[in-house]
C-alpha cells in the first residue's frame, strides 16, 4: 500500500512530523520531488533535526529511505545530512538513491544566487539552493543524471563541454562572473560518484518488487499545494510539482498504487518567501504568533528566515486539499493557539466587492481581502491530551468549524512537536 503525505498550503505545515510518525508502521519512505530548498523539522528521542533531502523515516532501523528520480539531488548536502544525524547517535539509515535522479550542479547554485541579485526588489525570495536552474536544465535536457556517472567518461566530458559553452555565455555576458572550469567540474562529478556508489540502484524496480510483496510505502512531499508550478500562486512557486499525483512519477510507481493521501494543514497559516498571502497578519500580532509557533518559533528550517504569519485560510486550504486528492487531513500545531481569547479564521475572499470561497488565479488573488469570522479561544494548554473528547469544547468547535469549511475529514490532530503528540480522530 502507498500513502502520500503532502502539504495543503505554502509549505511548513508539519509534514516531517507526520511522516516520521506514520513511518513507525511503514517499510519504505520516498522523497519524490524538490531538493534541499526546504526542510522538515522532526523531534524524537534522538533530538531535534531539520532534514532537507533525506526522507523523514531515517530515524527507524526497520525502514528503507529512498531519494527518488524526481528529486533535485544535491549530493554533498545529502551526505552532510547523513553525517549530521549519525553524529547525534542515529544509526546509519538504509538509503537508496535513484539512478535516474538528476544532480544539482555547483553552477546551478551560482545561477540561483546571481539571478536573485540581478532581479533585486523583484526577486522570487529563492532559498538560493539551485532548484529553479536545476529543473530548468532538466526540462531543457541538459541536466546530469546519476546514471551518466557510470557510463562512458569521454561522453561525460563531451557533455560537460557542451553545457559549459551555454552556461559560460550567460555567466560571462549576463552576470559578469567567472566561467565554468570544465576539468574542475568533471573532478567534482567523480567525487560525487564515489559518494553515491554504495547507494545507487534502480529504485523504481525496488519499489515495484516491494509493492508486490505487500510492503507499505510512504511518499513524502515537499512544500505544499500553493507552491505547485501549475496549481499554485504562479510565479511565486517552486519548480517541481508538490502534488500527491506527482508522487507516482517522482518515485516511479503506478498511480493506482496510491491509496491514501494525508494532506497536512496548520491550525494557522505561515509562509516563507514572496507571493500572495491573503490572511497574512503583521506587527505585534504576527510577532506573538511567530514566537509561539512551530517548535521554537516560526523560522524556515532551511534558511532560518522568519516565516510570514496569518490566520487559518479556509479558502486556500479547501483548494489545497482538493487538488491533492485528500483522503485525510492532519491538523498540526493546534496547541499553539491556546493563548488567544478569540481566533480569527479566513472564510472567504473579497475581490472587487464580491465575496468568493473559490481560490482564484494569481491576478485576482493579489486583489483579494480576507473575510474573517472570529471563533472563541480555549485559553489553556492542550499538550498531553490523547483523546479527542478530552479537548476543550471550544477547541473541538474550532476543529469542526474548519473541517466543515474545507470539506475534508480531519482525522489526525497534532498538539505538540513530539512524535507521540497526536490525537487520532475516527471519522
Amino acid at each position: 500500500m502507498v500513502k502520500a503525505i503532502v502539504g495543503a498550503n505554502w509549505g511548513d505545515e508539519g509534514k516531517g512530523k507526520i511522516t516520521d510518525m506514520l513511518a513507525q508502521d511503514a517499510d519504505i519512505i520516498v522523497r519524490f520531488q524538490g531538493g534541499a530548498n526546504a526542510g522538515h523539522t522532526i523531534v524524537n528521542k534522538y533530538g531535534k533535526f531539520a532534514l532537507h533531502t533525506l526522507p523523514s523515516g531515517v530515524f527507524y532501523d526497520h525502514t528503507t529511505s529512498i531519494i527518488g528520480n524526481g528529486v533535485a539531488l544535491n549530493v554533498p548536502k545529502v551526505f552532510e545530512e547523513v553525517k549530521s544525524i549519525t553524529d547525534k547517535g542515529v544509526p546509519m539509515p538504509r538509503l537508496l538513491v535513484s539512478d535516474r535522479a538528476q544532480m544539482v550542479m555547483p553552477y546551478h547554485i551560482d545561477f540561483d544566487k546571481y539571478e536573485e541579485e540581478r532581479l533585486g526588489k523583484n526577486s522570487f525570495g529563492s532559498t538560493k539552493s539551485g532548484i529553479a536552474p536545476f529543473y530548468s536544465d532538466k526540462y531543457s535536457k541538459i541536466g546530469f543524471q546519476v546514471s551518466e556517472l557510470y557510463g562512458d567518461l569521454d561522453s561525460l566530458k563531451a557533455k560537460i563541454s557542451r553545457v559549459a559553452e551555454i552556461k559560460n555565455a550567460m555567466l560571462v555576458n549576463l552576470y559578469h562572473k567567472p566561467a565554468i572550469n570544465e576539468e574542475e567540474l568533471f573532478n567534482t562529478l567523480m567525487e560525487y560518484k564515489k559518494m553515491l556508489d554504495p547507494f545507487v540502484c534502480d529504485t523504481s524496480a525496488f519499489l515495484w518488487k516491494a509493492l508486490k510483496e505487500g510492503k507499505t510505502v510512504l511518499l513524502e512531499g515537499q512544500l505544499g499545494s500553493l507552491k505547485d508550478p501549475d496549481h499554485g500562486i504562479y510565479p511565486m512557486v517552486t519548480s517541481s510539482s508538490t502534488l500527491a499525483a506527482y508522487g507516482a512519477i517522482g518515485a516511479g510507481i503506478p498511480p493506482y498504487e496510491i491509496k491514501q493521501i494525508v494532506t497536512v494543514c496548520k491550525a494557522y497559516s505561515s509562509a516563507v518567501g514572496a507571493g500572495a498571502f491573503v490572511s497574512e497578519i503583521f506587527g505585534d500580532e504576527a510577532d506573538e504568533l511567530r514566537r509561539r509557533g512551530g517548535d521554537g518559533g516560526e523560522y524556515g528550517a532551511t534558511t532560518g528566515r522568519p516565516r510570514r504569519m496569518g490566520w487559518f485560510d479556509c479558502v486556500a486550504s479547501k483548494y489545497g486539499c482538493r487538488i491533492q486528492g485528500t483522503t485525510d487531513v492532519a491538523f498540526t500545531v493546534l496547541d499553539v493557539l491556546g493563548y488567544l481569547d478569540e481566533i480569527p479564521v479566513c472564510v472567504g475572499y473579497d475581490i472587487d466587492g464580491e465575496v468568493t470561497t473559490d481560490f482564484p488565479t494569481t491576478v485576482n488573488l493579489e486583489k483579494a481581502k480576507p473575510v474573517l469570522k472570529t471563533l472563541p479561544g480555549w485559553k489553556c494548554d492542550i499538550r498531553g491530551i490523547k483523546k479527542y473528547e478530552e479537548l476543550p469544547e471550544n477547541c473541538r468547535k474550532y476543529i469542526e468549524f474548519v473541517e466543515k469549511e474545507i470539506g475534508f475529514p480531519i482525522t489526525m490532530i497534532s498538539n505538540g512537536p513530539g512524535r507521540n503528540d497526536i490525537i487520532y480522530r475516527n471519522k
